[in-house]
């Protein structure tokens, strides 16, 4: 027997559409071109069948989703961990759950986070393509970004400036200060091919500092960078001091790779600090147990996350865009650049 109430599924809209199911997915989306022939016979067959996929029904009825997406580059890292753990903290009083997801950079990661519908998405990702965040925007899904990078092309979002530009200009002044002016950055290594640029916050603010301090005038010569794994970054740092150029600080991106090049640089010989500086970024425990403890610049992610989930719910709630924040670093000074 038929059951009295059959679900209308969105294949049998696009049976009586005469189109595939994908045409039918991006025309309820809204997120990609259909050819107007097309999409009006998809619209008539939703009206015909009173086709409801969850997503519209809800937002046909007003209601939410309550959950926020944090899209970010690498989400088993103990930085995200504690930022989300924050994340979650302010965000459950009001109402709302965290969801963290890593950033896949292809249409479909981005078309199944539209037709999630969720209440907010935050974004920290150096890879992320911009274009794929206005989509998310110009789907009417309140955005928060965290900056760590240019995201200049993107309109319409929210913005928390985190800091790390200043942040790695202060790590250069520093070593420049303790008398450590050949300075070797070392940036992440990525599997994907995901490496930084000018674009970077924490890489651009290493190179203008570098060069306003006059400590090299073509500050990447002193960048390791296009590493593919811990093992490779390691080598590509015990090269660098075999070649006999200066080095005499190291300047991490985020603590794990700073950490990385320090244990390359003791292989090698060198001692920490009195032969090589090293200072890392992010203030993880993963800095705080190494022998010499890593001096590290700390980014305030309570603070961060009630700013963020602020703004969202901001955004949510009034339809407003809020004026950009700023938050600033913490330099933590352990014995990886204090020499006794």
């Amino acid at each position: 027997m038929e059951p009295k109430f059959k679900q209308v599924t969105r294949k049998d809209v696009a049976r009586l559409a005469g189109v595939s199911e994908t045409v039918v997915s991006y025309v309820i989306n809204n997120n990609r071109y259909v050819d107007k022939e097309k999409r009006h016979r998809v619209e008539e067959a939703v009206r015909q069948l009173n086709y409801r996929p969850n997503s519209i029904a809800r937002a046909l009825k007003g209601k939410s989703s309550n959950q926020i997406i944090f899209i970010a580059d690498q989400i088993v890292t103990e930085h995200f961990s504690l930022l989300v753990n924050e994340l979650d903290q302010c965000a459950y009083g009001l109402g709302y759950m965290v969801s963290l997801c890593s950033n896949r950079n292809t249409e479909q990661f981005v078309n199944e986070i539209i037709g999630r519908r969720p209440d907010g998405l935050l974004i920290s990702s150096v890879s992320f393509p911009q274009t794929f965040i206005q989509r998310f925007v110009d789907a009417n899904i309140p955005v928060v970004l965290l900056e760590n990078r240019d995201y200049s092309q993107v309109k319409g979002a929210g913005r928390i400036d985190n800091g790390l530009y200043e942040g790695a200009r202060e790590c250069v002044q520093y070593l420049g200060g303790l008398g450590r002016r050949d300075i070797l950055y070392i940036d992440r290594y990525s599997a994907r091919g995901n490496f930084s640029n000018m674009d970077d916050l924490r890489y651009r603010g290493f190179v203008h500092q570098m060069q306003e301090s006059g400590y090299c005038p073509d500050p990447v010569s002193r960048i390791i960078t296009g590493c593919a794994s811990p093992e490779q970054l390691a080598q590509r740092v015990r090269e660098y001091l075999r070649s006999g150029r200066p080095v005499n600080a190291i300047f991490g991106r985020n603590d794990k790779v700073a950490c990385i090049a320090m244990q390359a640089a003791q292989a090698e010989g060198k001692r920490i600090p009195q032969d090589i500086a090293v200072i890392g970024f992010d203030n993880s425990s993963l800095g705080q147990y190494v022998a010499p403890p890593l001096t590290s610049m700390e980014i305030p992610r309570a603070e961060i996350a009630r700013i963020a989930v602020d703004m969202l719910k901001t955004m949510i709630e009034q339809g407003q865009v809020p004026e950009p924040v700023r938050v600033s670093t913490r330099l933590i000074c352990r014995a990886s650049t204090a020499v006794e």
